[in-house]
């Protein structure tokens, strides 16, 4: 059990029987009232972003996850396998399950699995992936950097937006967080 003002960034706490990121926090006292802790919290297994605030003082639940390396196979239809490097156990975890993660999956990519009490509640990418634009129209004669931008689709399927000079068969960087574009490799 933890205070409201050990609270974190990043920390995992459990409400409910779920588990919930702690994205941002903010203590408050107001005039003659007691002082409360305003939090944004996102749930591991669907992604929600929700607001709740807390007594200052409250206790609630840590929860402890422990972080696995993995390196990412394959994919069979909507099923994506893992292996962990340091047993060689295989792990299959569904489209669903993986949400955004999915769109930047490419074979032997190492990442971490956040697993609570030996189930997967997450994973974390690295903060920049090479991917292989292999659909986009082509550039003009004098496109430059810093001009508009058009629409790329990756090896992976997803579509970003990338300036005009980058062409189909080109490596570009791409931000896991945001994903945008970050360079031509």
């Amino acid at each position: 059990m933890i205070s409201t003002a050990d609270f974190k960034t990043g920390m995992t706490i459990e409400l409910e029987n779920k588990l919930y990121e702690i994205i941002s926090f903010q203590h408050a006292k107001l005039g003659r009232g007691g002082a409360y802790v305003k939090t944004k919290l996102k749930e591991l297994k669907s992604g929600y972003v929700s607001d709740k605030t807390f007594r200052a003082g409250e206790k609630v639940n840590q929860a402890i996850l422990e972080e696995k390396k993995m390196e990412y196979l394959y994919r069979e239809d909507a099923l994506f396998y893992f292996m962990d490097v340091v047993n060689y156990e295989q792990l299959t975890v569904s489209k669903a399950e993986l949400r955004e993660v999915a769109k930047y999956l490419k074979e032997n990519l190492l990442i971490d699995a956040l697993m609570h009490k030996g189930s997967l509640v997450g994973m974390k990418l690295p903060l920049f992936v090479e991917l292989t634009v292999t659909e986009t129209e082509p550039g003009l004669r004098g496109d430059r950097v810093s001009g508009g931008s058009k629409p790329a689709t990756l090896e992976t399927g997803s579509v970003l937006q990338v300036p005009l000079f980058v062409n189909k068969g080109d490596l570009v960087r791409v931000n896991t967080r945001t994903g945008e574009y970050v360079e031509r490799v």
